[in-house]
């Protein structure tokens, strides 16, 4: 920081020190002026006069005046122009008292609104003006009495062009800091989407995978003793689920690393393109699992394929785990004007009771993916046993609707 700068900083934090600094400059300036006659008798001779004693205390009292000019700024302009008028009716030679006026005024309009600012400057110049025409000593189209119209029309508008100034100023800080505060609770916004999202992921992928690992295992366990290649081939299975869950696992925690480290995995978010390798891996699980789908030939955002995509991953897991070993699950990816409908069925006897429509982290995460997409998840357990889950989500989100206009 700058020896002007500290200096600044310093008389900010002292403002009574610096307006009796002001007061003090302009009551030399004011004697400077009283004291020195630019008239003489043979034009301009800058001749040494003596004020009057009258006029020496008016001018020390507007000086001692404007030193709480901050604090009350109406009442200084009402004291500085009293003493104004008086000199100007009393004082032959005339002493500069107005120019207190002058930065009493000058304050008044940068520290109030405009209105105030033009009625007290209006009242201000028509009474020192006035009074120095009519009742002064000197005549009324003297230089000096118009001299104070001009001085007090300027620090009116001097003080507003410094008010006005300072408003602009404030202005943009403000919007300025609005613009910071939007730009971080945008910020945080973003990461806490971002983190449910990754969250959701991590529990789509865990379940799903988690589960068939689960039934494998219990059939290798079953059938270890007496059909070994039946076993053999339930742990290959076991080892292609736990593959694929560490696989995607990579993918999705990939998504949480900083810029300095390794690379990311580049492998595209799973969609209904995968919607046949998902149910495949459930039939080798011993679900059935049929799939219909009329949607050939559409293309979904991402977002959109890969919450179409989870929502089946779940149900399945569902029926996987709570439909019991005889269940048969139906999945329908349906094409409907705007939307795209997806479907699933199954006709299971939970072994453990019905699952809550709105219960349990799956079912919840479900609803969050599909709620943030714009569309609708209808769950629920179906007339004569089983369960349905049914997900509307449109063809074209916000984010790829703006992405075309724009």
């Amino acid at each position: 920081m700058t020896l002007l700068s500290r200096a600044e900083c310093r008389l900010k934090a002292h403002p009574l020190a610096l307006d009796a600094g002001l007061a003090a400059g302009v009551l030399l300036c004011m004697l400077a002026g009283s004291f020195v006659d630019p008239h003489g008798e043979h034009g301009v001779s800058w001749s040494i006069r003596s004020p009057d004693p009258l006029s020496l205390l008016l001018m020390t009292l507007s000086a001692v005046a404007l030193v709480f000019r901050r604090s009350a700024p109406m009442t200084v302009l009402a004291l500085t122009g009293a003493a104004s008028v008086t000199e100007s009716v009393t004082g032959d030679p005339r002493a500069p008292v107005a120019m207190s006026a002058v930065i009493a005024l000058f304050t008044v309009a940068a520290t109030t609104d405009r209105p105030t600012t033009v009625r007290a400057g209006l009242l201000t110049m028509t009474i020192l003006t006035g009074t120095a025409m009519l009742a002064g000593p000197l005549p009324w189209y003297a230089q000096e009495n118009l001299g104070i119209l001009a001085w007090t029309g300027i620090g009116a508008t001097a003080g507003d062009a410094v008010r006005s100034r300072r408003a602009v100023v404030q202005a943009i800080r403000d919007r300025a800091e609005r613009a910071e505060r939007t730009r971080e609770e945008e910020a945080r916004r973003r990461v806490a989407e971002e983190r449910l999202r990754i969250a959701r992921d991590l529990h789509d992928v865990v379940a799903h995978h988690i589960a068939l690992v689960n039934v494998q295992a219990g059939v290798a366990a079953h059938v270890m003793d007496k059909r070994p290649d039946q076993a053999k081939e339930a742990l290959a299975h076991v080892r292609e689920a736990s593959r694929s869950a560490l696989n995607e696992l990579r993918a999705t925690v990939g998504l949480l690393r900083q810029s300095g480290d390794p690379e990311a995995p580049t492998e595209p978010a799973p969609g209904l393109d995968r919607l046949d390798e998902l149910a495949g891996t459930f039939r080798s699980a011993g679900l059935k699992v049929e799939v219909a789908r009329t949607d050939h030939g559409t293309t979904l955002p991402a977002a959109v394929d890969l919450a179409a995509y989870r929502v089946i991953q779940e149900a399945l897991t569902n029926v996987q785990k709570h439909a019991g070993p005889a269940a048969k699950a139906e999945v329908s990816v349906v094409r409907v004007g705007p939307n795209i409908e997806v479907t699933v069925l199954d006709n299971g006897q939970p072994e453990d009771g019905p699952p809550a429509a709105g219960g349990g982290h799956g079912l919840l995460g479900m609803r969050e993916r599909v709620t943030a997409l714009r569309g609708t998840l209808t769950t629920g357990p179906r007339y004569g046993g089983g369960f349905r889950v049914h997900a509307i989500l449109p063809v074209k989100t916000r984010t790829a609707t703006t992405g075309e206009s724009a």
